[in-house]
């Protein structure tokens, strides 16, 4: 069986990113965005290293191109597709898919840490006792149900593409857990990794189905961030909802 080759890609950094981080360094209690989360954009440097996906993309040999790609609905996914897949000179269908949406903070939505403290002390409490692979703000999600998110994307893509190359784009947790499915990561693992190696803005993962791995699947590569380098544009690592309490979305 031919495999399934996976592209996965973060968003670029957003005008929510750039808000999140100006909050917590002015030690706000909310985060200024807006809009909703769902609609929010790219900032400038965000299309530029979208772009440089695009760049990455169109260096790649004609059969490692992706043949389709499913991303997250938030605008900012969907803007880091469309100008990766312009830039590259790709036309391919596109599968728009609420699965691969970011992490929903529930009650916490667009607090800052400083915010959540004085509004939700009670979750601080809750969060530090569970940790935060388990801790589900109210009326939001933990890494363990966005996990099952991902795994029912993986399963879908096995199903409906069958071999290939699929390029996604969504959100830095989301990304993270689809190498933490496909690595076979426990708890403490993929919490090291966020901490040792936090998935950067329009950072790139590979995998690669393989029948002989227990789960599947391969990871390739992780958090790539050379094509950005390369064409000289600045890297962030701007941290979203997965990273720290009240740190927003991943705007």
């Amino acid at each position: 069986m031919a495999p399934i080759d996976l592209i996965i890609v973060r968003h670029g950094q957003s005008v929510g990113n750039v808000a999140a981080e100006s909050a917590e360094r002015d030690k706000l209690e909310r985060i200024d965005v807006p809009v909703r989360d769902p609609d929010i954009e790219l900032s400038e440097l965000g299309h530029e290293q979208a772009a440089a996906v695009g760049a990455w993309l169109s260096r790649l040999e004609e059969s490692e191109r992706p043949d389709i790609a499913w991303t997250s609905p938030y605008r900012r996914a969907r803007q880091t597709l469309q100008t990766a897949l312009d830039g590259a000179g790709l036309e391919v269908d596109i599968r728009v898919d609420e699965r691969l949406r970011d992490r929903d903070m529930g009650i916490t939505d667009m607090l800052t840490a400083a915010g959540i403290r004085e509004k939700y002390p009670e979750e601080v409490e809750r969060r530090n006792w569970i940790g935060k692979f388990y801790y589900r703000p109210p009326g939001g999600e933990s890494w363990a149900d966005v996990t099952q998110r991902v795994r029912g994307v993986l399963t879908d893509i096995r199903h409906l593409v069958g071999e290939g190359t699929v390029l996604i784009t969504a959100h830095d947790v989301v990304n993270l857990l689809f190498c933490y499915v496909a690595e076979g990561l426990d708890e403490e693992s993929v919490l090291d990794r966020a901490r040792t190696n936090p998935m950067g803005n329009a950072a790139i993962c590979r995998l690669r189905s393989d029948e002989e791995s227990p789960t599947g699947w391969t990871v390739v590569d992780y958090n790539l961030n050379e094509h950005l380098r390369e064409e000289n544009v600045q890297v962030t690592a701007q941290p979203g909802a997965s990273d720290e309490v009240g740190a927003g979305n991943d705007q």
